[in-house]
């Protein structure tokens, strides 16, 4: 039996350095923050890699890590991209098995631009033809995320798949597309979550609203519980996470380790909160691996380097025992 069945898109991101002191890169400051490039200029760079990205192959990579048998659901194109994506998630251990090929569709890929400790991300993504497997067996966990133009039929499946496996609980992490142009299929699918898992701007997208409006993040989880989901767990970068249900709320501060670079740091949250909860960890723990493990991604390039295994997070908790989830 799995304990987890990831499902959405592979990425492969193409990460690109710059020099936080380069001349011809500023950023500017007026409502929000906006990086610029001079215009038509030959912007250098300090270094540059591939990885597999995407938020159902990171959680998967992370969730291997902390001991968790897992498999991908997803297709790829039938290109180089599609070919790169299948060899790293087996090398990183995660079954394969039951990833689709579009023999029309491309891979999706992205660059990831690095400058001044923050990411900034050019992402390509074409309409999908995706494939429900037709013997997926059971499993502990699914974690549903980020999906191309084209998902609603994965969706479907998905909808009849837990209906016939009532026991299988189900985590979810609103991808941007359907954010953006999907709402009916998020509302549908909220309805039947366990936990939902949403960075802060994804909690105020599907809300609606702003932070400024609501100005109180326990209102901000319980109207997001409203919607259907037993559990909410949010983040905010530097200003913690939060996790809970109706009966109680829980806040932890980020630990203060060196940032590197951001690019994975919800993901490898959303794979050790789940980690947590599958081991049986009640709330406040699991809101304690989050920070932990998303504190070890930030201190190295990549979205998989700084995955912590299990010692490794219990490790980071200890470093930062003085840093205790508080119950609001």
């Amino acid at each position: 039996m799995l304990n987890l069945i990831a499902i959405g898109d592979p990425i492969i991101d193409t990460h690109v350095q710059i020099d936080d002191n380069c001349t011809e890169c500023r950023v500017l400051e007026q409502h929000q923050k906006h990086l610029c490039f001079d215009y038509g200029s030959k912007i250098p760079i300090l270094d540059s890699f591939q990885s597999l990205g995407g938020n159902a192959p990171n959680v998967a990579v992370g969730a291997v890590k902390l001991g968790l048998r897992t498999t991908l659901v997803s297709t790829v194109g039938a290109d180089m991209n599609g070919e790169i994506a299948l060899r790293e998630l087996k090398s990183q251990g995660v079954d394969t098995s039951y990833i689709a090929n579009d023999k029309d569709g491309k891979t999706r890929y992205s660059i990831v631009l690095n400058y001044k400790q923050e990411r900034t991300i050019l992402s390509f993504s074409d309409k999908k033809t995706y494939v429900w497997p037709e013997k997926l067996p059971a499993s502990d966990w699914i974690y549903y995320t980020g999906m191309s133009e084209g998902f609603e039929p994965v969706q479907n499946k998905l909808i009849d798949y837990l209906e016939k496996h009532p026991t299988v609980r189900l985590a979810i992490n609103p991808g941007s597309y359907m954010l953006k142009y999907a709402h009916d299929a998020l509302k549908e699918i909220l309805a039947r979550a366990d936990i939902l898992i949403v960075n802060m701007e994804e909690a105020l997208s599907i809300l609606n609203t702003t932070l400024a409006r609501e100005k109180n993040i326990e209102k901000i989880i319980h109207e997001l519980i409203a919607l259907g989901p037993k559990e909410v767990a949010l983040t905010d970068g530097g200003q913690g996470a939060w996790a809970g249900n109706l009966d109680k709320i829980w806040r932890l501060e980020s630990y203060p380790v060196e940032v590197v670079a951001k690019t994975g740091a919800g993901d490898a949250f959303s794979a050790a909160y789940l980690a947590a909860r599958y081991y049986d960890h009640d709330i406040a723990h699991a809101l304690e691996w989050g920070v932990a493990n998303s504190s070890g991604v930030i201190q190295k390039h990549g979205p998989h380097a700084g995955l912590l295994s299990q010692p490794n997070i219990k490790k980071m908790i200890a470093k930062f025992a003085t840093t205790k989830p508080q119950l609001l």
